[in-house]
């Protein structure tokens, strides 16, 4: 393995071996006051628009989607749900922000811990992790589990929802 190739390789363990507190400025997201421990990335462009999380993104209910170059899945949910998500009622309730899960993440997320599977769907409540969906299941059970999520957060979409 290179020098070059050493650092983020290094990097990216340290990532997954603890959480981190990304700070925002505010003393709740450095002191731990929000649910967990914080982490954000930035993704190389998705086949269509999607909003990348940058600082200051962070705010309201969001679906933070955590992706990789290459991966298989990611590639699916793409092909699957990307194009439908922002009209539908659940992508209209939490807009989708999405990151590369080598980083860097925006500043303000309280993530209960350091996402390490792609790709990784958490629903966000003003940058504090509420849930999550680690994986692809398919679009038959992504739109069911995506519900259950945002019920968590008193989001009722009902029975139907962006299927």
């Amino acid at each position: 393995m290179t020098k070059a190739a050493l650092i983020p390789a290094l990097l990216a363990a340290a990532l997954l071996a603890a959480p981190l507190a990304v700070a925002s400025g505010s003393a709740s997201a450095a002191s731990g006051t929000k649910a967990g421990a914080g982490l954000v990335v930035d993704a190389p462009p998705p086949p269509a628009a999607g909003q990348h999380a940058q600082s200051g993104d962070i705010g309201g209910i969001q679906l933070l989607m955590v992706e990789q170059r290459g991966c298989y899945y990611c590639g699916q949910w793409d092909t699957q749900i990307f194009p439908a998500y922002q009209h539908t009622e659940e992508g209209l309730a939490a807009p989708l922000l999405r990151v590369d899960l080598a980083g860097p993440y925006p500043d303000g997320l309280a993530l209960a811990r350091a996402p390490r599977f792609t790709p990784t769907f958490i629903l966000l409540d003003d940058g504090a992790e509420i849930a999550r969906i680690e994986g692809y299941p398919g679009d038959n059970f992504f739109w069911p589990q995506l519900r259950q999520l945002l019920a968590r957060a008193g989001i009722d979409i009902g029975a139907e929802g962006g299927t």
